[in-house]
Order: C-alpha cells, then sequence, then structure tokens
C-alpha cells in the first residue's frame, strides 16, 4: 500500500461510515424494527390463542402507546414509534369497524402498495423517492438531482430496489388476504416484516456506499456567508 492508496481508502471508509449512519437514522435501525414488528406480533399471538378481535386490538394499540410513551420518558426520537401508533391505530379502527379481524392487517397492506408505487412512480418521473427521503440526512438535500448525476444514479437503483421488493410483498399479501384465515395472514404478515426490509436497505447501502460523495450544502451555505462576511469586513477596514 503506497501513501497515495491510504487517503483513499480511508474516504471510501468515512464514506460508508457516514452511509450507514444515515441509513440508520432514516430507518429506525434495530429499536425501529422491534417497534415496528412487536404491535402485529403481538396481535396475530393473542388472535391465534384466543381468536377475540377486542382482546387483540386493545393489546396491539396498548404496545403501540407504550412505545411511544418509553421514547417520551427517554426523550429520544419519536417518529417511528408514532408512525407506528398511527398504523396500529388504523388497523383497530378497520377492524372494529367491520367487524371483521382480518381488516387489522388491510390499512398496512394498502400503504405498503402505497409506498411501492411511490417508489417507482417518482423514480420513473426522475425525482427518485429515496433521494427526497436520504437528502436532507446526508446534508445534500436536493443537490444530488443536478450537481451530483453518480448520487442520482444510486438513489435511482436503490429507489428501483424499494418498489420492486415492496410490490412483491404485495403480491403475495393481497391474495392471501383473499384466501387465507386471520392467524395465517397475520403470521406471514410478521415473517415479511423484516427480511424485505432488511433486503431494500442492504441494497440502499450497496448502491450508495459505491456512488460519489453527497455534497454538503449547509456546509456550502455556511462558507458563502462566512465569505460574504469577511468581504464585508474588508471593505469596511479600507474605508
Amino acid at each position: 500500500m503506497t501513501s497515495l492508496d491510504k487517503p483513499t481508502e480511508d474516504a471510501q471508509h468515512d464514506s460508508r461510515a457516514v452511509t450507514e449512519a444515515a441509513l440508520f437514522e432514516a430507518f429506525g435501525g434495530l429499536r425501529g424494527m422491534i417497534e415496528t414488528v412487536l404491535p402485529g406480533l403481538l396481535f396475530v399471538t393473542i388472535y391465534t390463542i384466543n381468536k377475540d378481535l377486542h382482546s387483540s386490538a386493545i393489546a396491539a394499540l396498548g404496545v403501540s402507546v407504550l412505545l411511544v410513551v418509553v421514547r417520551l420518558v427517554m426523550k429520544d426520537t419519536v417518529k417511528h414509534a408514532f408512525s407506528g401508533v398511527f398504523g396500529v391505530a388504523f388497523g383497530v379502527f378497520f377492524a372494529m369497524f367491520t367487524g371483521n379481524a382480518k381488516n387489522f392487517y388491510l390499512p398496512g397492506m394498502f400503504y405498503t402498495l402505497g409506498l411501492a408505487l411511490a417508489y417507482i412512480i417518482t423514480t420513473l418521473a426522475g425525482v427518485p423517492l429515496l433521494g427526497l427521503i436520504l437528502g436532507p440526512v446526508f446534508k445534500e438535500n436536493l443537490s444530488w438531482r443536478t450537481r451530483n448525476p453518480g448520487r442520482k444514479k444510486a438513489y435511482t437503483k436503490a429507489s428501483w430496489a424499494w418498489g420492486l421488493i415492496l410490490l412483491a410483498k404485495c403480491a403475495i399479501l393481497f391474495p392471501l388476504y383473499l384466501w387465507a384465515d386471520t392467524a395465517s395472514l397475520g403470521w406471514v404478515l410478521v415473517a415479511l416484516k423484516i427480511p424485505p426490509f432488511l433486503l431494500a436497505v442492504w441494497l440502499t447501502w450497496v448502491f450508495l456506499a459505491k456512488a460519489p460523495a453527497p455534497i454538503d450544502v449547509f456546509a456550502e451555505m455556511e462558507a458563502e456567508e462566512r465569505a460574504a462576511e469577511e468581504r464585508k469586513a474588508a471593505a469596511s477596514s479600507s474605508e
């Protein structure tokens, strides 16, 4: 290894570390996955045992609220836990309103389908959704669209991956909703919560780790402000 090689490898390592940290922040990490899976797991477990919609729904909603309270007490970010509460609340309301326990899963399934279509449509429109999600996390905002074509290409590939993986998930779940009973559908849903998500996140990491580094537009703005202040100071001193 030459002295010229080492900085390049260090830069690549730093870029990958930043990418991992950004993905962890954006998608909630291990704790976010637990908060996503736990309410549905509790619902299907209780329903499998006693076939009672009310106790299953109350338990799922209760644990979702508890997860939010724990985050609030710990003064942690609550966006992932709150999204889980809203998702579970919609499922509980829909199941209670229709009297069909299977409908507990339907709002989440439609959300997955809508998200898959959003990834695909925005990518076809030239504004891949993943770039809109991760741009602020990487402090690049929308600079990747016009100033960093390598980043745009990576976001395009990753958005296609998310869209197609979620569509494949829907292709399994919607027929099961029609054919399977509530417990069977619930267990398949629980089983399909994490693996497709991890696959999509891993592919995102692969594409972004090979992409050019993000352009830190916030740092650029700060540099421009400092330069403007220095010019003002220089003009004032010359008067």
